[in-house]
């Protein structure tokens, strides 16, 4: 009667620690602006089953993608488990399925091994690539320190699950194969059949009852810490890979979101007749860009939390191919890092954080009245934004629908509208559209050509 109660009090306890953290990324998302979805519902929801759940951009590199889906379907046929754990544990019972589900469940619990067993040797292999083989994009200077271990630390956890899911069947099996109460048979398990007698014959019933539960709680204790350390960790993109892949913008790549106010002004200035109207509305802020997260889009917020930092992006950048500073993986880290930052100076309620034009008597701090004195160009660098060339290649190369060129842009917009700075190379680019309309600076009108038609 025991293993029920802690049972029971481990399990709330691990759900309202993590429930308040996956809250509290929840509050840093909407940070961001509101935005208002476009296009058809039937085409997110396609790109939620191919590219989330069938993983299909991930194939776009073989060799790892085969070893990532080995640990992606054992994940998903583990919960199987996992949820008869859960039985098991609130009422006190074991293999609480086997009964019912009869050979079906031999079946089961030996496909769940087998694809144990393969998450297994390809967890090695990606330990291996990150420390022993060093794959490039796993060694960029955003990648030192903290992401790094975070990497490693996320397979660490991987073999103790393994351990523990191999330590409780294979005992459960040498107890069985001794008639032990309790312990049921269940049929030969297609792993644990010949592994637990290699590994546990020859002890004794106790021995081996208490490798079971070892095998058994460290099983679900490791599942509640990772369910704990996923907001904290990278491979939050097992969750949000669901929603990011649903909200990510249909149009086509490299279409950039217009600014209503500077379309108007455009169209007044080609026909006289379409000249502003802003009679009947309130005065519109005057604001292009983003300077920070608040500025941003909710979904530019939920890309960054659902970076996998597994390179690509970066890896196919030509900015960065060639040696300049831009890295798109940095860009999403960042933009998640100063989430983080202004969603916990929210959070302490602080007036400090107030800005002064907007302070009054009883004003609660909220993201519209933010003010730190810092931005994202505190973490993002103007060499970094530069260094873009818009070419799209890092959108492409996402396997989870990310978008670092829409941050980036944004930025830029910010910089040149706002702040009327950039690099000096442009603004001969600019003053030629101003005052020709053209991208090159020529003497002539850009229709002149046309006067002798």
């Amino acid at each position: 009667m025991l293993q029920p109660i802690l049972f029971a009090i481990v399990t709330i306890t691990a759900f309202v620690f993590a429930g308040r953290q996956f809250m509290k990324i929840r509050q840093n998302i909407l940070l961001g602006k509101d935005e208002e979805l476009e296009g058809d519902s039937s085409q997110r929801w396609r790109n939620v089953l191919l590219i989330a759940f069938g993983q299909k951009k991930m194939f776009k590199r073989f060799v790892p993608a085969i070893f990532h889906l080995f640990i992606y379907v054992a994940f998903l046929f583990t919960q199987v488990e996992l949820i008869e754990i859960l039985v098991d544990g609130f009422t006190g019972s074991h293999r609480f399925f086997a009964a019912s589900l009869g050979s079906f469940y031999t079946f089961l619990i030996s496909f769940i091994e087998i694809l144990s067993l393969l998450a297994f040797v390809a967890t090695f292999v990606f330990l291996a690539r990150r420390n022993l083989l060093k794959v490039p994009r796993f060694q960029n200077p955003e990648m030192k320190g903290w992401p790094f271990l975070d990497g490693n630390i996320i397979l660490y956890l991987e073999i103790l699950l393994l351990i523990g899911v191999f330590s409780m069947n294979g005992a459960d099996k040498v107890l069985q194969g001794m008639g032990a109460a309790h312990y049921r048979p269940t049929g030969a398990f297609a792993v644990s059949s010949w592994l637990g007698p290699a590994l546990f014959g020859g002890l004794g019933e106790s021995t081996l009852i208490g490798i079971e539960r070892f095998g058994w709680w460290l099983h679900i204790l490791v599942v509640y810490g990772f369910l704990n350390y996923l907001p904290k960790s990278k491979h939050l993109h097992i969750l949000l890979a669901f929603p990011n892949t649903y909200f990510a913008k249909l149009n086509p790549k490299g279409q950039m979101s217009n600014m209503p106010k500077i379309q108007k002004e455009v169209a007044s200035m080609m026909d006289e007749s379409a000249a502003m109207d802003d009679s009947g509305g309130e005065e519109e802020e005057l604001f292009f860009g983003a300077n920070d997260v608040t500025r941003l889009g909710w979904t530019n917020l939920l890309n960054a939390y659902t970076c996998t930092e597994c390179g690509r992006c970066t890896s196919v950048c030509p900015a960065n191919i060639t040696g300049k500073k831009l890295s798109p993986r940095k860009i999403m880290m960042d933009v998640r890092d100063r989430a983080e930052e202004v969603g916990n100076n929210i959070a302490t309620g602080s007036p400090d954080f107030i800005s002064e034009e907007k302070r009054g008597d009883g004003l609660v701090l909220s993201k519209e009245n933010y003010a730190d004195g810092k931005s994202l160009f505190d973490y993002i660098s103007r060499e970094e934004i530069h260094a873009c060339t818009t070419c799209n290649a890092c959108v492409e190369a996402c396997p989870v629908l990310i978008n670092p060129l829409d941050i980036i842009l944004q930025l830029r917009r910010y910089e040149i509208l706002m702040e009327s700075a950039g690099p000096s190379d442009w603004l001969a680019l600019f003053n030629s559209l101003e005052n020709s309309q053209a991208a090159w600076a020529v003497s002539e009108a850009r229709d002149a050509w046309t006067a002798g038609i």
